[in-house]
């Protein structure tokens, strides 16, 4: 058997207090088949995953982005195929988008929106352990076990 690796990175995209996301066209047999989500895509052969969340953001934006920070991972199998996901905060200095074919729209949100729009409950339970659904709090400072999910 011939065991085959994807890997996705993901990139969540801050412009000063909101965040991009983007509404996808997924599959026409299920009751909504476009769905919102943050911009992600595929590394190419050979491309570092740094590099390759920053090609996908400029291709399917147009935004010219910086990496911030690697906020969570995620993995699955689908058949013979097991992807490992990375997902990263990126800032950019204009909320300017330009959308690829694959999108249909985007919006920029505040984090309090972000579940209005993320529907996926695997997305929404990560960036919120990352962090991201939340203010950080001072009186958080020390408390690994605030930021850190334990391994069983």
């Amino acid at each position: 058997m011939v065991k085959r690796f994807k890997v996705l990175v993901k990139g969540i995209v801050q412009h000063e207090n909101q965040f991009l996301v983007v509404e996808r066209w997924y599959d026409d047999r299920i009751f909504d088949p476009y769905q919102w989500e943050f911009v992600d895509g595929e590394l190419e052969f050979g491309e570092v995953p740094d590099k390759a969340v920053l090609r996908v953001i400029q291709e399917k934006t147009g935004l010219t982005v910086a990496i911030d920070d690697i906020l969570y991972t995620w993995g699955f199998t689908a058949g013979e195929i097991c992807t490992l996901g990375i997902a990263y905060q990126c800032v950019s200095e204009t909320d300017e988008v330009t959308l690829a074919e694959d999108y249909r729209d985007y919006k920029w949100v505040t984090r309090d929106e972000m579940s209005d729009y993320i529907t996926n409950k695997a997305v929404l339970e990560d960036i919120d352990r990352a962090g991201l659904t939340r203010d950080f709090d001072l009186e958080d400072f020390g408390k690994v076990d605030t930021f850190i999910e334990h391994l069983d």
